[in-house]
């Protein structure tokens, strides 16, 4: 956890719901994809999957374009689209965000990987909610392990997420000075232990930050650890709800609303209710 959400906003949407001040979705940078993204970045996407580039929102300051002058010294909110899989700058290879997909807000200040950082390079991953898989205490499937059933975990509010994340950039150092694809910029979403409820699908979930911290998660001059710290508690169980939907989702070649569709309680078989702990099917 956290490996597939949706996202399912398109930039005009983000840029009033994030209160963006610069779209700089179509800046230049690396994909580390093999075959072109489906759906296109930036276009909704019922079934992110890691590699891919996902819209982000970010507070920095804005870099001048190739032989231009800018005056511009305060960072900015910014909406951008970044590789979903950190690659930190001393990494040799980008494949390296493979296994960085996640950060755990457990150890964030203390691993290498995500300190830095986590003190200035703050990110919100927008997301409308995020799929996880549950594995049966009854049912097995043809192999004989326990079956898994995806859930779709969303805000009971209906109010857009915003996904603690942390942002790196990488350069490929045998890449030219004035090429902008040698650059990856790149993401990791954070995680932390499952509310109750949603601990009977996972163990884990995304950390998923109040409006009301916004502002401080993205500041780029706020670097003190204990304030950082204090941003990684969860306020606590209620916000979410929970339902589960087709095993379509297990691909990512598949994508569209219909992964986002509750699966009616006569097609469960052995799955947990979130809500009260009663077997279905």
């Amino acid at each position: 956890m956290c490996g597939r959400y949706a996202a399912t906003a398109d930039p005009d949407e983000l840029i009033e719901a994030f209160e963006v001040e610069v779209d700089a979705t179509a800046e230049t940078s690396r994909s580390v994809l093999v075959n072109p993204q489906s759906p296109p970045a930036g276009t909704p996407d019922y079934n992110m999957a890691p590699s891919k580039m996902a819209p982000v929102a970010l507070t920095r300051v804005p870099r001048a374009a190739a032989g231009e002058q800018t005056a511009e010294t305060d960072p900015v909110r910014q909406l951008r689209l970044l590789t979903w899989g950190l690659v930190p700058a001393w990494a040799k290879d980008p494949k390296v965000g493979l296994r960085m997909i996640n950060a755990r807000a457990e150890s964030l200040l203390e691993k290498p990987a995500f300190a830095k950082a986590a003190a200035a390079r703050r990110c919100l991953v927008p997301a409308e909610g995020w799929f996880e898989w549950q594995a049966s205490p009854v049912a097995r499937d043809a192999k004989g392990k326990p079956r898994k059933q995806p859930f779709f975990m969303h805000r009971g509010d209906g109010d857009q997420l915003g996904l603690a994340g942390l942002y790196e950039f990488w350069r490929d150092k045998s890449a030219a000075d004035d090429d902008p694809a040698a650059w990856v910029v790149s993401f990791t979403i954070i995680t932390t232990a499952a509310e109750e409820g949603l601990d009977r699908v996972h163990d884990r979930q995304p950390l998923v930050l109040e409006r009301s911290l916004w502002q401080d998660w993205l500041d780029p001059t706020l670097t003190d650890p204990d304030e950082v710290r204090a941003m990684l508690d969860s306020p606590g169980p209620g916000r979410f709800e929970a339902y589960p939907v087709s095993t379509a989702v297990n691909a990512t070649r598949n994508n569209g609303p219909h992964l986002l569709e509750r699966l009616p309680d006569d097609l469960l078989e052995g799955v947990v209710n979130p809500a009260t702990g009663e077997v279905l099917g």
